[in-house]
């Protein structure tokens, strides 16, 4: 009966792992078809940049200093997640709800100096139905922020499952899978400020 319950056991465990795993891939074609969508932006920025309209131009609105403040945000927080992956691997839940707390206030600093941004951009007559390049930079950089901000809301609730659930199989799986998407917003962004931003500026 011992045995049999084992084997049980074991089986039920296989087929977890097999349905993780194949979660874990189809997140791999999420992030993929999001790397079309964020190409494809990029792509649509580039051929709108210098379309001005008489209106205001990227050097009347873009200030590096407030951007390279963002960015140094978000990178942080791409680090601090990864304290909270090591974390993970040592099986050290408290650790990586610490580490969590820290990447989830970074990224929402980081929306808060978007929203400013947003917000002065408007304040002086640059919102997105002025020129073309200001409609694909609010789309372009609006659809980053976006993501950001379902990434907070994931880290909240994957703190949640942490302080519930622990650190089983299926939360681990999360939690990777989770690292992924913010790593993903990382390297979208640093894309944004060297297509976006420098050359706005230079």
């Amino acid at each position: 009966m011992t045995e049999l319950s084992a084997g049980n056991t074991l089986l039920l465990e296989e087929e977890e792992k097999t349905s993780l795993e194949a979660r874990e891939f189809g997140f791999w074609i999420y992030l993929m078809t999001d790397a079309v969508i964020f190409a494809l932006l990029f792509a649509t920025y580039a051929v709108l940049a210098n379309n001005s309209a008489a209106g205001p131009t990227s050097q009347d609105v873009f200030e590096l200093s407030h951007t390279a403040g963002e960015t140094a945000l978000l990178l942080l927080s791409s680090l601090t997640f990864g304290f909270a992956t090591i974390a993970m691997t040592l099986g050290r839940s408290g650790r990586v709800v610490f580490w969590l707390i820290i990447t989830l206030l970074l990224g929402i600093c980081f929306l808060a100096m978007e929203f400013v941004e947003f917000q002065g951009m408007l304040e002086k007559g640059a919102g997105p139905e002025v020129s073309g390049f200001l409609s694909a930079f609010f789309t372009l950089v609006g659809t980053h922020g976006l993501h950001v901000a379902f990434g907070a809301l994931g880290i909240c609730v994957m703190i949640g499952q942490v302080l519930i659930k622990g650190l089983t199989l299926p939360v681990r799986s999360r939690l990777v899978r989770l690292g992924l998407f913010w790593h993903f917003l990382d390297i979208v962004w640093i894309g944004i400020f060297s297509v976006v931003y420098l050359p706005g500026v230079m």
